[in-house]
């Protein structure tokens, strides 16, 4: 099977909660993985990768917080995929094509190629903004936040 990681997935989880209250707005890391469900130590390698690749921002200390970079419009999932997974390659040959003597010559690598490239194409034309806006994630963050206000408190 093919898969992303399940730190690309907390990672654009992240983002989508990140975008889903503006562009400007900062956040803890604290609220961010309480409001997502994300464990809080694997929030805090995911914001260290993401600020690297300049999608987030973060500010330490007291009134610290993360926050977009950039325009959630300008984040794709792609970009997503790129800082987490170092990439989008289904197959070796493709992404160095040294990697097999026949690459030149093989059919298949052209059809992994062209795969590779519609993927690539499909996850840029994915926008944070867009999938913020959409009634699905409106409907599960609704359904998220009704349950978790519906769970009896833990007892310490």
């Amino acid at each position: 099977m093919i898969s992303i990681g399940r730190h690309t997935d907390y990672a654009a989880r992240l983002i989508l909660h990140l975008a889903a209250l503006g562009d400007d707005v900062q956040v803890t890391i604290r609220e961010v993985a309480a409001e997502r469900l994300l464990p809080m130590p694997f929030v805090r390698r995911l914001i260290s990768q993401l600020t690297k690749a300049k999608i987030l921002t973060a500010v330490r200390g007291a009134g610290g917080g993360i926050r977009l970079a950039r325009p959630a419009a300008e984040i794709s999932l792609l970009d997503i995929v790129d800082a987490m997974e170092g990439g989008v390659s289904l197959n070796r040959c493709v992404h160095d094509a040294k990697a097999c003597p026949l690459a030149g010559n093989c059919p298949i690598h052209c059809v992994w190629g062209d795969v590779n490239r519609q993927l690539k194409e499909n996850l840029s034309a994915v926008r944070f903004d867009a999938l913020a806006r959409t009634p699905k994630h409106m409907t599960a963050h609704l359904k998220l936040h009704t349950s978790a206000a519906q769970r009896p408190a833990r007892r310490k």
